[in-house]
Order: structure tokens, then sequence, then C-alpha cells
């Protein structure tokens, strides 16, 4: 069963991203803002992390570039997820080290699609 972080301050946008992935067989474990989803991350090593990027703290740009910049934490792919809409915060998010920016919300379909291409490549 593979193991998906989220990180996201919202425990609304948390619980709808959970039933969603939990109702198709994927585990999930939750951090509410950035530096608690990178410690997260480096202790269970999560087969995918969904990102937000407002939050308190240690955003998720932040989270993201000290991921993928971690030699033990690098090799795991991360999708933003976050209501940042304009191209220009899409492309920094890429440059941090995501593998894909998604614009919230997020329909089921979309984050189980996106789940499924992260978790295959």
């Amino acid at each position: 069963m593979p193991l998906i972080l989220i990180v996201d301050d919202s425990p609304t946008e948390v619980h709808a991203m959970k039933t969603i992935l939990e109702r198709h067989g994927y585990q999930i474990v939750s951090a509410a803002e950035g530096a608690e989803g990178y410690e997260k991350a480096r202790q269970l090593k999560p087969d995918l992390i969904f990102m937000d990027v407002v939050m308190p703290g240690v955003n998720g740009f932040q989270a993201t570039r000290k991921l993928a910049s971690d030699p033990d934490t690098k090799q795991i792919p991360v999708v933003m997820v976050t209501s940042k809409d304009q191209e220009t915060d899409r492309i920094w998010g890429m440059r941090q080290g995501a593998i894909d920016y998604l614009i919230k919300p997020v329909s089921a379909e979309v984050l189980l699609s996106k789940a499924r291409s992260a978790l295959v490549s």
C-alpha cells in the first residue's frame, strides 16, 4: 500500500484529500506545515508528497527545496497543491523540485490521476 504524505495547514483540505486517497487504497499521513512535513518525510520515506504552499513557518516552496536537496529525500516526488494560481508560482514550484503543480480545488479524478502517475514514474 503506497504511503502518501499530505502537507497542508488546512484540516479541511487534509480531510478531503485523505478521504479520496484512502478510498483508493493509499495509506495517508499528514503534517500541518513545511518543517513538520520535511521531518516526517525523512522519518517515513513516503512514496509521494502532496505539498501546500501557503503555510505558517516553513512554506511549501521552502520545504520542497529542502526535500529536493537532501540525499535522503530527493527521490520522493512532490506535487504542489495550492491556491496560488499564477504561472510564476507554478514555475517557481517546479524550480524548487516539484514534479507537478495543481491548483485548488482539485477534483478527485485529478488527485487520483496525479497520485497514480507520480507513483509509477
